[in-house]
């Protein structure tokens, strides 16, 4: 059963519960004496709810993952005291029976920037979000309000932001008129990330904005991990929809280790369920990302190919060129490291998708599952499958800026085939790509047209995911021309050539549309963080324990030498792709 709340006022309340109902045993008194949330009670069966979710329209708002303040469980007899802690929310659609009127025109959509005055949120996050207005991709009401401890005014964000807002190509003789109406929306409210009044205050300015409509809230903590779990508190106890839904939008690192990250999962699950927990990996919404599994499940030509029988191995490579590596960003790899900051990421849930078998659906939680899945079919890396490396003149420490790991997927489909995960920066390059090497051609009757080196004649198919998005596959095939002579050539989808004049849309803007629509299909499910560590944590605190020192290679260079005797241990045809 799924429970929906529906407002109350403050008479029936008191009516209905005494204020003596709730005991909160880690509040000072000035704190507490800030007015509760508590909503009579409807209830909705989880058929409906499973019915209606399957129906969702594209773009279209829908009353989903409602939490509804100081819910309490269906478990008779009701404790209240208990219910500040226990939150049961409700199903997408519960509200529908409610509303009859349109739902667009009558809901509004209320994105708080928790963290508005840092790097992230003024150079990308408003950025994203005005795109989105640009393309029509909001909802007719939607505010947007900017929340950081910085003191200023809603004129000064307004001054802050508009520094970066830029318009697609398309319609230029539009672009000053959308950006004077995008900054009308945007407000700003200065407060602690851990003060509950001032998330109440934040409150009351939403309500201003939303006058009395069906409010969603969408929260973007880009703040450090120190304040998330302080934030995500104050949000979900005052800052979050009476009548609408509440999701949270968190930046990684999720954690250091798989305790940390657990105890992170545990610390916000005290106030959010895990459908409003929305962990963002960007790097999932790239469009050759999205594209992969379109290339494996609607194309008969690769999924019999997609297997140990045909593939040889598979390298996940993310490198970044010396012009991007910025200096403010230093001291978070010495926290973190190149491991944690990428590999245990991104490259690790790009391979997930790679290898995971055919989804019962396209529902995100089949995709998920079948991740987790491969996730937990892999062997925890081991020491002596890793080369680190960091680039000289890096700062006084031994954090590695590079590292390749060689990892196996212990399953019927992928079993010892080498996946390699290759990171760095300061490189000679920028990209991300994968590339999927195959077997050689047994009894080949080409192999004196060849050459001895049958390495370099292997069928490889590219997908690069940045920088000019492209796939191609490359095969040997005859050189125009009297004689037989065979070299490689290849077949290729030049995304830039295909697109639309407006562009390639951002990675950022399909998180935050993802987000806003309730789509989970490329944030990251607590059980994905879990596996995903699994496989990384015992290297990182081997790492830790015997303080290994990188190898150091030059800035602007391939990388360290070991990462190709790496290679050739596990038999990899590795170029310098760096």
């Amino acid at each position: 059963m799924a429970i929906c709340s529906s407002p109350c006022s403050s008479s029936s309340l008191k009516r209905f519960l005494s204020p003596s109902s709730f005991n909160d045993h880690d509040h000072d008194h000035q704190e507490t004496s800030l007015p509760r949330r508590i909503c009579i009670l409807k209830w909705d069966s989880d058929e409906n709810h499973h019915h209606q979710r399957k129906k969702k329209k594209h773009f279209e708002l829908k009353a989903s993952n409602l939490q509804p303040f100081n819910a309490v469980t269906g478990v008779s007899p009701v404790d209240f005291s208990a219910a500040e802690h226990v939150e049961v929310p409700a199903k997408e659609g519960c509200f529908d029976h409610i509303f009859d009127t349109d739902e667009k025109s009558e809901s509004t959509l209320s994105i708080v920037v928790v963290g508005a005055s840092g790097d992230l949120a003024s150079t990308k996050i408003f950025r994203t979000l005005f795109a989105l207005f640009y393309e029509d991709r909001l909802p007719e009401n939607f505010t947007i309000f900017g929340y950081a401890r910085t003191v200023m005014t809603s004129e000064e964000l307004r001054n802050l932001i508009s520094r970066t807002l830029t318009c697609r190509i398309g319609q230029r003789e539009k672009c000053n008129d959308k950006i004077e109406r995008f900054l009308g929306r945007c407000f700003y409210h200065s407060g602690q990330y851990s003060s509950e009044e001032h998330f109440f205050e934040l409150d009351s300015k939403l309500k201003e904005k939303e006058v009395g409509r069906l409010s969603n809230r969408l929260f973007y903590l880009a703040i450090p991990p120190n304040v998330t779990v302080d934030a995500v508190r104050c949000a979900r106890r005052r800052a979050s929809s009476e009548n609408g839904w509440t999701r949270v939008i968190v930046e990684k690192p999720f954690g250091q280790d798989l305790d940390s990250s657990r105890e992170l999962t545990r610390d916000i699950k005290q106030y959010l369920s895990e459908d409003q927990i929305f962990r963002i990996d960007h790097h999932l919404n790239e469009e050759l990302v999205d594209n992969l599994l379109v290339l494996r499940f609607s194309n008969l030509v690769f999924e019999p190919l997609w297997s140990r029988n045909y593939i040889r191995n598979v390298q996940f490579i993310f490198s970044q060129d010396s012009r991007t590596d910025i200096q403010g960003r230093l001291v978070k790899f010495d926290d973190y490291g190149f491991i944690r900051d990428v590999m245990q990421n991104h490259l690790l849930q790009l391979l997930a998708l790679f290898a995971m078998e055919t989804p019962v659906s396209l529902d995100p939680e089949d995709i998920k599952n079948e991740k987790v899945k491969v996730l937990r079919s892999m062997r925890p890396v081991k020491l002596e499958d890793v080369v680190l490396g960091q680039y000289k003149g890096h700062v006084d420490s031994i954090a590695p800026t590079f590292t390749a790991a060689t990892v196996f997927v212990d399953n019927s489909r992928w079993d010892g085939v080498p996946f390699m995960l290759i990171a760095g920066k300061a490189l000679q390059s920028n990209r991300v790509e994968i590339r999927v090497q195959f077997r050689h051609v047994p009894g080949n009757l080409y192999n004196q047209k060849l050459g001895t080196d049958l390495d370099k004649t292997t069928n490889e198919l590219v997908i690069r995911v940045l920088p000019d998005e492209a796939m191609y596959l490359k095969i040997n095939s005859k050189v125009p021309g009297l004689g037989l002579r065979l070299d490689q050539t290849d077949l290729n989808l030049l995304y830039e050539s295909r697109c639309t004049p407006r562009g390639i849309p951002d990675a950022y803007e399909r998180k935050l549309l993802d987000a806003i629509e309730g789509d989970r299909r490329s944030f990251i499910r607590s059980d994905e963080l879990d596996a995903a560590y699994e496989v990384f944590t015992p290297l990182l605190k081997e790492l830790e324990r015997k303080k290994v020192a990188p190898e150091l290679y030059s800035c602007g260079s391939t990388g360290p030498v070991g990462v190709h005797y790496l290679a050739a241990k596990h038999n990899v045809h590795y170029k310098d792709y760096l």
